[in-house]
């Protein structure tokens, strides 16, 4: 079986552009791990790769959810799966491309969560917490204790919400510190390791392209073809605070300082979590064909 190529890092690092470069040399194709890339219709907010920054590399698990739908992990899953083992079986080499750590692992592991067994005390008091106060209520305590999870997870799963809550009770441990499973692929992965005040720069800078570039027209229509605003999509960094600005007249600057700062908070667990990473070669900030070869070289004598 070929191995797996893993380009992940923090948002606004450099992972499309590496990625494609890398699949074109290797003769693979693109599958997205990423939380919002699946859905149709938010692309600005999500720097979703055009055709162009696709260079004629296959993309899978791109566009498949509608922006109303919810879309778990185990639904990514399944279709992910898929769609690696086709590509593996028509002897290409598939290229997982992503920030979205969990999405990431339920490719590339199967879990044991830590050992933690099944628990129906716990499951039975998030139900009646859930049926009492919603499933809003049993989200925020999963954000309390593990902010990691509770970010990727929407609060409409609830069964992998409490599962989450589940094992932290049982070990004391967050369910985003886990990578405990057994790989099912052998893989490779690869990131750029821009320093802080670097990549925050290249934040900055993508936050400001993505307004010039229509983020506001883009939640106005997703609202107006009847996109609720509490769909799991309108959770994405970027439009809950557009949904913001356009509810409460917040003026565009600091929506804007806002937008920067929640994706820094952001990028700063993505680094935390991906450099747990195994099999995880951190790449010097360099232009993108010399960062592919060094990668490829890497992967190649691996």
């Amino acid at each position: 079986m070929k191995k797996l190529f893993v380009v992940c890092g923090p948002t606004a690092s450099g992972k499309t552009a590496l990625a494609v470069e890398c699949a074109k040399r290797l003769g693979g194709e693109v599958v997205s791990c990423d939380a919002y890339l699946i859905y149709r219709g938010l692309s600005v907010g999500t720097a979703k790769p055009t055709a162009e920054e696709m260079g004629g590399v296959r993309h899978h698990l791109i566009d498949v959810a509608g922006p109303a739908e919810n879309f778990s992990v185990s639904d990514f899953e399944k279709l992910a799966l898929s769609a690696v083992d086709d590509i593996l079986a028509r002897g290409k080499v598939p290229v997982l491309c992503g920030g979205t750590g969990f999405y990431m692992n339920a490719v590339l592991f199967e879990s044991s969560f830590g050992g933690a067994p099944a628990s129906e005390t716990i499951r039975a008091k998030y139900a009646e917490l859930a049926e009492k106060e919603g499933a809003e209520a049993v989200h925020a305590r999963l954000k309390a204790v593990d902010p990691e999870s509770a970010a990727v997870l929407h609060p409409n799963d609830l069964k992998r919400v409490v599962r989450a809550l589940e094992i932290y009770e049982q070990t004391g441990k967050k369910k985003s510190d886990l990578n405990d499973g057994a790989p099912r692929y052998p893989f490779e992965a690869f990131a750029f390791d821009y320093p802080r005040g670097e990549l925050y720069a290249r934040i900055d800078r993508r936050v400001d392209e993505m307004i010039s570039h229509g983020l506001v027209e883009e939640v106005e229509g997703l609202l107006r073809s009847g996109v609720p605003e509490t769909a799991q999509s309108m959770q994405a960094i970027g439009y809950k605070e557009t949904v913001e600005f356009l509810k409460n007249g917040l003026n565009l600057s600091t929506m804007s300082d806002i937008i920067k700062k929640n994706t820094r908070n952001y990028a700063k667990r993505q680094r935390t979590f991906f450099k747990k990473m195994p099999n995880l070669h951190l790449l010097a900030p360099q232009p993108v064909k010399d960062a592919a070869k060094e990668a490829i070289a890497i992967y190649e004598r691996s």
